[in-house]
């Protein structure tokens, strides 16, 4: 399980700043696809009528986790940049931390 803090430091490459300040971390997230982008208009008006699936469907999926993306706003110029880390089952952010001492 990856536990990941709420804010970071790390390096902004916004004009104004050019240094290490602190960013808020959240999870990337893909937005809802267009219906109107060129791919989709191309996909609808071949598939209409008659003749059934008209393009591959993809069934050999071999990956059971996707990468985390995090989304790293600058706090002082609002500047935002993605960074990808490994592969994981479970993640969140800005969880309790583990204490060396308590059992389990």
């Amino acid at each position: 399980m990856v536990n990941v803090p709420k804010t970071k430091r790390a390096f902004c490459k916004g004009k104004e700043c050019k240094k290490h300040t602190m960013h808020k971390v959240t999870q990337y997230k893909t937005g809802k696809a267009s219906l109107y982008a060129q791919g989709k208009r191309r996909y609808d008006r071949k598939q209409s009528g008659y003749g059934g699936q008209t393009k591959p469907v993809f069934h050999k999926k071999a990956k059971t986790t996707k990468k985390i993306v995090l989304r790293l706003q600058c706090q002082a110029c609002k500047t935002s940049h993605m960074h990808a880390i490994k592969r994981c089952k479970h993640f969140e952010i800005g969880g309790e931390k583990k204490n060396k001492n308590s059992l389990y």
